[in-house]
C-alpha cells in the first residue's frame, strides 16, 4: 500500500510542476509538498536512518508549501 501511496505523490508532483510552468507558479508549492511526501514515505519504505526531527520538519514545510499553494489556487479568479 505505501508503494501506491508513493507513486501517487510522484504522480501529483510531476503533473504540480507541469501546470506551475504552465503560468501557475504556486503550483511550485504543491509539487514541493508532494515531493516531500514522498521523499518522507521513501524513508520509512527504506528505513533510512533519517532523525524524526528531520522528516518532522520536513512534514511542516511541506505543510507550508501546500498552504501557499492553496491560497494561490483560491486567488486565482482564472
Amino acid at each position: 500500500m505505501l508503494i501506491v501511496s508513493i507513486i501517487l505523490e510522484a504522480a501529483v508532483a510531476v503533473i504540480a510542476v507541469m501546470t506551475a510552468v504552465q503560468g501557475r507558479p504556486y503550483m511550485y508549492g504543491l509539487a514541493f509538498t508532494f515531493a516531500a511526501y514522498v521523499l518522507y514515505d521513501l524513508a520509512r519504505y527504506m528505513q533510512w536512518p533519517i532523525e524524526g526531527t528531520w522528516l518532522s520538519g520536513l512534514f511542516l514545510m511541506a505543510t507550508v508549501t501546500a498552504l501557499i499553494a492553496v491560497w494561490g489556487l483560491y486567488r486565482d479568479r482564472r
